[in-house]
């Protein structure tokens, strides 16, 4: 079989996997771990891979990757050298206690997979198991990434530490998703930055304390604190330049324990996120600059110190994989269910994975909302105030609809590079 027939065929192969996709995702949905513990989740999926003939190997602790060669022939349809994809998954979960009505809701008191990790593994190891029967219809070598710790910004750069890039081929490019609270049956695609850099980051000032009734013994740092807070609040709106975009939020001021008494310091908590590396380095000078000066000013006894953590890269599409997976996506999924995603300011590490190996990538978003429901809450305003997002104890996909797109996505996506000549990178 022919790539290009075999992808034709991709959405009858995926509805033919269906029952099993779906025991896999209400396993991880009910069974889920947080980021870098994902002990069980990897075990499950190395069985799974192990059954498909794979060698799946462990990297950066509970990271799993399984690698799919398959050389040219002449059913496969390309020609000269035959490429290699990667394809990347989250595995993680959230500290979240889950507020739904599923019947397989989580098992695991405070802990929840309310970002569709869950759906992302499952549509992997379903990209990975039709792939793997049906290799006579395609030809190169797929890279199945199954990554743990997103939701700390960890677990990629574990995996490239621990040596990912010596233990897997070197990709040509590298492709992963991320299901959404948009109408399901559909996939947006976007060109150029799509998801922003986050940084956050803990600052501590030092006062020093007093009893309330003498504050002229003390350097009070809860006034130095609210000081600091104003100053920052003018980064943006008077330091970026107007048309760039730059978000900086003092997340928590923490400070003293009890009503007579000035403390001797404070910890504020900081957020920033960018789509321009140059807007990213102006605001961290800027904080620290504000920081240091407003400390200054107050004569405090010891510098402030800065802390980064959570640190995320800027997810940035590359135009030519992104219109080749696109128009991919619309010849198997027809054009009204791809559409342009709008940029969005939350954060990933998958793109330290595609960097470090020097490779482009591109990253789309499947939609998981009854699409009825979602229009009825668009036409009235309301997607917000009715639709639960990512990260909300009532996050809860349309099972079926979510894994049928998802891993025909992620197989389509594939064929783009692997069973088609217009696939070339």
């Amino acid at each position: 079989m022919a790539g290009p027939q075999f992808a034709a065929e991709v959405a009858e192969y995926v509805e033919g996997h269906l029952d099993w996709l779906r025991d896999l995702y209400r396993h991880f949905h009910s069974h889920p771990e947080l980021s870098m513990a994902e002990h069980a989740t990897a075990d499950r999926i190395e069985q799974e891979l192990t059954a498909l003939g794979l060698e799946p190997k462990r990297i950066g602790g509970t990271g799993v990757v399984a690698v799919i060669s398959n050389p040219a022939h002449a059913g496969a349809g390309t020609s000269g050298e035959v490429p290699t994809v990667l394809a990347r998954a989250d595995i993680d979960a959230l500290p979240l206690q889950e507020d739904t009505d599923l019947e397989y809701a989580s098992e695991t008191p405070g802990v929840m997979h309310a970002c569709g990790h869950d759906a992302h593994a499952a549509a992997l190891l379903g990209a990975t198991r039709i792939l793997a029967e049906n290799r006579d219809a395609w030809s190169g070598t797929y890279i199945a990434v199954f990554q743990p710790g997103e939701e700390t910004a960890a677990g990629a750069r574990a995996m490239v530490d621990d040596g990912l890039l010596e233990r897997v081929p070197q990709p040509d490019l590298a492709l992963s998703q991320h299901v959404m609270p948009t109408a399901a049956g559909t996939i947006g695609t976007v060109a150029g930055p799509v998801l922003s850099a986050g940084d956050s980051l803990k600052i501590t000032i030092h006062g020093r304390g007093a009893h309330g009734s003498m504050p002229h013994t003390a350097v009070d740092p809860v006034v130095l604190a609210s000081s600091i807070v104003l100053r920052l609040q003018t980064v943006v709106s008077r330091e970026v330049e107007p048309g760039e975009f730059a978000v900086l939020t003092v997340g928590s001021l923490a400070a003293g324990a009890k009503a007579n008494i000035i403390p001797d310091s404070a910890e504020l908590l900081l957020n920033i996120r960018t789509y321009d590396p140059a807007v990213r380095e102006q605001l961290i000078s800027a904080i620290e600059r504000i920081v240091r000066g407003e400390c200054a000013a107050a004569g405090a006894p010891a510098d402030p110190e800065f802390d980064y953590y959570d640190q995320y890269p800027l997810t940035r599409n590359d135009p030519g994989v992104t219109n080749t997976v696109t128009a991919a996506f619309v010849e198997h999924f027809g054009p009204r269910a791809v559409y342009e995603a709008s940029r969005v300011t939350a954060s990933e590490d998958f793109s330290l994975v595609p960097d470090a190996f020097g490779v482009p990538y591109t990253y789309w978003t499947v939609g998981s909302v009854d699409p009825a429901r979602y229009r009825d809450a668009v036409s009235r305003g309301a997607v917000s105030q009715e639709i639960p997002a990512n990260h909300s104890p009532h996050f809860a996909p349309e099972e079926e609809s979510t894994l049928l797109t998802a891993t025909r996505a992620q197989v389509v996506a594939a064929l783009a590079y692997l069973g088609a000549e217009r696939g070339s990178v």
